[in-house]
């Protein structure tokens, strides 16, 4: 949780150090094989992070950034339009006033508020017409 004026990319790393991918043999994975990103997230700070762990950045580069990273000669497009079901998530989120407008104060109630509205909508998706 970051404050309203901060932006996500901000706490990258530490989010995703707390990654355990579940396996169905062997320990956890610690690490995704690949991260897709927006133009957000198109800064050398996190390029270099993940080249350092091996894992592909799916970021498309900003307009003022042409050239200057040779890994984006091969972005992958076809991945990239799949993160559409993440940002559709955040938008039936946005629906909601309460998360919209963030009504919790503490960061604590505000996850409480997420995990009841993420059941609710997957009850809305198993019944559709109601219990």
């Amino acid at each position: 949780m970051t404050a309203g004026q901060t932006h996500e990319s901000k706490r990258f790393e530490k989010v995703l150090s707390a990654v355990h991918l579940r396996s169905t043999t062997g320990r956890p994975r610690r690490r995704p094989r690949a991260v897709t990103g927006d133009k957000g997230y198109s800064v050398g700070r996190i390029r270099r992070w993940l080249r350092r762990r091996h894992i592909r950045a799916i970021i498309p580069q900003r307009d003022d950034q042409r050239g200057r990273w040779d890994g984006c000669r091969n972005f992958d497009k076809k991945t990239y339009r799949r993160r559409n079901v993440v940002e559709r998530c955040v938008a039936w989120m946005k629906e909601s006033r309460r998360l919209a407008t963030r009504y919790e104060k503490l960061a604590l109630s505000f996850l409480a508020m997420i995990d009841l509205w993420m059941a609710q909508r997957y009850l809305k998706v198993l019944f559709p017409d109601g219990p």
